[in-house]
């Protein structure tokens, strides 16, 4: 499962803004969306992944993908860098 990809990642990167800015960086392999974050939240993430080509994974749970990216909070979005 995709909660499995962020555990094993080296390198990520957690919310809507940094994520844009490091897709436009060329620096994402791969975005992961939790499928219950607002859409205003996740739109602009998935979006520029589309321009960009880049791989977008839905799971079910913001606040288990908080969790597993080692944080307090819930995580809408997630980016794997290289």
């Amino acid at each position: 499962m995709s909660y499995d990809k962020v555990e094993q990642a080296k390198k990520t990167i957690i919310g809507t803004k940094q994520t844009v800015k490091a897709i436009r960086a060329g620096i994402v392999s791969e975005v992961i969306v939790a499928e219950d974050a607002e859409e205003r939240i996740t739109a602009p993430v998935v979006e520029e992944a589309g321009r960009h080509s880049i791989q977008v994974t839905y799971v079910h749970s913001s606040e288990k993908l908080g969790q597993i990216c080692g944080i307090q909070v819930a995580a809408s979005v997630v980016a794997i860098t290289g």
